[in-house]
């Protein structure tokens, strides 16, 4: 039979089978002999209590340890952490490179001011723009129904920032689950998260995974040079600049810094390639020195 791997707990793994039940089943030895992963989401074949073989997957993802993504919802929080930009252009970044879809949550909206809330909607719209967007609050702001019509059918993964909600998010989407969610630790100010394993959930039409929080990732599998096509606002203006290979930088007659200045391109979007520019530039020169 053939089937979707939906949980892993100690080498012991729920497979969804075609027939839409459930199958505990062990790995064959011939996994660890190959040096094999398996993964949730991981489309398998099998028989009796054995998994045999891994299905070829579109995608993979090592944090967390899971296969054959549609979309990952990353999500960030306006207060209790304060909203970080340049990390959820990191989760961005990161999401797009596996060709996966992002969609974006902003809880936590009932922590803001009146002027907060403005300032930050200034921000939230222009990712708008290019992304599939939605707020959140601990008193039930979600649109339910538009996220059950976009997600239908396919496998997402929750993520973001530590202490940002994303446990209260899926009990927002799915109020069944229950599933356990802490309080803000004040003096570290982040949320202590109680996810322990890796596990598709049914919600609706689709199914969902949980992931452990964090707060850092690493683009050092990107190239420097190849950073700005992971903005869509940078794609929109390519060959505009004087040079055709124009890094954005300190090229002179640059549209993209030109359009910062003008406020077309949100400045805290351009810091964030700046950063992730300069900080690959560097590792790539400590890599060639290292030979």
């Amino acid at each position: 039979m053939k089937g979707r791997v939906i949980k892993n707990i100690s080498n012991q793994y729920d497979v969804l089978g075609e027939d839409n039940k459930v199958y505990s089943l062990k790995p064959r030895g011939i996994f660890k002999h190959n040096k094999e992963v398996l993964k949730v989401g991981d489309f398998v074949e099998f028989e009796n209590d054995s998994i045999n073989k891994i299905l070829d997957r579109k995608n993979t993802f090592i944090r967390p340890q899971i296969s054959n993504v549609d979309y990952i919802v990353i999500v960030s929080s306006f207060k209790r952490p304060d909203i970080n930009y340049t990390l959820l252009d990191e989760f961005i970044i990161n999401t797009e490179n596996e060709d996966v879809k992002p969609i974006l949550v902003f809880t936590k909206t009932d922590l803001l001011e009146k002027e907060e809330l403005e300032k930050e909607m200034e921000s939230i719209s222009y990712y708008k723009k290019y992304y599939d967007v939605f707020l959140a609050n601990y008193d039930g702001l979600f649109d339910k129904n538009r996220f059950y019509n976009l997600v239908k059918g396919k496998v997402l993964v929750i993520s973001g920032q530590t202490g940002a909600g994303k446990s209260h998010l899926l009990n927002t989407i799915s109020p069944e689950l229950k599933l356990k969610t802490q309080d803000i630790s004040m003096a570290l100010g982040r949320g202590k998260h109680t996810t322990r394993h890796t596990e598709l959930l049914m919600i609706s039409d689709a199914l969902i995974a949980d992931s452990p929080g964090f707060s850092s990732l690493d683009l050092t599998y990107i190239k420097s040079e190849n950073l700005k096509e992971y903005f869509p606002e940078f794609i929109e203006h390519l060959n505009e600049c004087r040079y055709n290979q124009c890094m954005h930088i300190k090229e002179p007659d640059c549209i993209i810094k030109e359009l910062v200045d003008k406020g077309d391109i949100l400045r805290s979007r351009y810091q964030s390639y700046y950063k992730f520019y300069t900080e690959l530039k560097e590792k790539e020169k400590t890599f060639k020195r290292s030979y």
